[in-house]
């Protein structure tokens, strides 16, 4: 982080320093994934919310990393996540 580093109080006749380490807080949710039914052909829109703004973040349908596509948008602003999965099918069940 940009404020770790060592500081020094300097009196002119004394100083004393000391190092600040600034730890990062994990990313945790405060809005959880809820399931989502949508009719055939529709979109389905997968939301939650996160402790930080734009943190990295990864979409899976079981093992596969979701990519941005025609089928897929993935949409992030501040805290809120979104998946978009446009003409949902049998296969995106």
């Amino acid at each position: 982080e940009a404020d770790a580093g060592e500081y020094t109080c300097d009196t002119g006749d004394q100083q004393t320093t000391a190092t600040v380490l600034v730890k990062a807080l994990p990313v945790l949710f405060k809005q959880w994934l809820k399931n989502e039914e949508v009719e055939e052909g529709r979109t389905a829109v997968l939301r939650c919310e996160l402790t930080k703004p734009n943190a990295t973040v990864e979409w899976r349908k079981g093992d596969v990393v979701l990519q941005p596509s025609n089928k897929y948008e993935i949409r992030q602003e501040g805290t809120q996540v979104e998946l978009f999965i446009y003409g949902a099918g049998a296969q995106d069940a």
